[in-house]
């Protein structure tokens, strides 16, 4: 099922498994900003990431002593199990707690909520976890927005770059060959703002950035005066992905990351990991401005 909201900007779909974005569109022009999940590439619009990102290594982790499997991103992507709970003209609302599923893949207990708003031509993209057991909770948390690239008629994936808020000099993080973190780095920015995208960028995974000074990255064309950006203060890490060649962009902001490759397993030592208190709330939000 589909849920639809608008103003007079902006008209944006959420399916409801997953909660997934699946649609934004200008009212303006008709345009559709949104990756569009063609299963042949790529299944997916824009997975929600919890309670962690990335793989496991052996795709398994322990928690105090006791083995779990939980799935690569999290298990709120493709999950019928988060819901509609609330919705205005230009606000969703879903939400998901534990269950006896959820115990036997995470043994914390919680409520996730993740809100969509629009606002002028902007859609907020408002998270928030609920510590619902006796003690802290831990997880991750992240979006996996894709982006159509192009966007118009007439132009290629040459034709666009990312600009970042500030001048950056940057690395990413190198991926091993079954999606784990290495301890290589490779140079991306130097001294510029400005990543040219090309098909053979991700031909090595996504690339993962710690350190970036940015908190926003815009989608731009050389040829169009159309811009897309989303703003991640919230988040610490930021990746970039596409599958190779194909016609879209991911930016993804995230707390958290994959396995490294030498971990031992234990989840609570896993990087950028969220600590939430006994009856706590954590909020993090990110936007998508579109400019024509």
């Amino acid at each position: 099922m589909k849920h639809s909201i608008s103003n007079s900007h902006l008209q944006v779909s959420v399916v409801s498994k997953g909660a997934e974005i699946s649609s934004i569109k200008s009212q303006k022009t008709g345009k559709e900003y949104m990756w569009d999940a063609n299963p042949d590439i790529w299944n997916s619009h824009a997975p929600v990431l919890f309670p962690a990102i990335g793989s496991f290594k052996n795709e398994e982790c322990t928690i105090n002593n006791t083995v779990y499997k939980i799935p690569k991103h999290g298990f709120i992507r493709h999950n019928n199990a988060i819901v509609l709970k609330s919705r205005t003209d230009d606000e969703l609302n879903f939400q998901m707690e534990y269950s006896e599923q959820t115990l036997l893949m995470f043994p914390y207990k919680f409520r996730f909520n993740i809100t969509f708003q629009l606002q002028d031509n902007q859609l907020l993209v408002s998270h928030r976890v609920e510590n619902l057991d006796t003690a802290a909770i831990f997880f991750s948390l992240g979006a996996h927005p894709g982006f159509k690239c192009p966007v118009h008629e007439g132009e290629t994936y040459d034709d666009y770059y990312l600009e970042f808020e500030k001048e950056e000099n940057a690395s990413t993080t190198l991926l091993s060959s079954n999606g784990l973190l290495s301890d290589q780095t490779k140079p991306i920015l130097k001294n510029t703002n400005i990543l040219p995208l090309r098909n053979d960028l991700f031909n090595n995974d996504a690339l993962i950035f710690k350190d970036l000074k940015s908190k926003k990255v815009s989608l731009k064309s050389r040829k169009s005066n159309t811009v897309l950006t989303v703003s991640y203060h919230d988040f610490s890490y930021l990746g970039l992905w596409a599958k190779p060649n194909a016609p879209f962009v991911c930016i993804e902001p995230w707390l958290g990351i994959t396995d490294h490759e030498n971990t031992d397993g234990d989840f609570l030592k896993k990087e950028g990991l969220i600590s939430l208190p006994k009856g706590q709330v954590f909020t993090a939000q990110y936007a998508i401005e579109i400019k024509e």
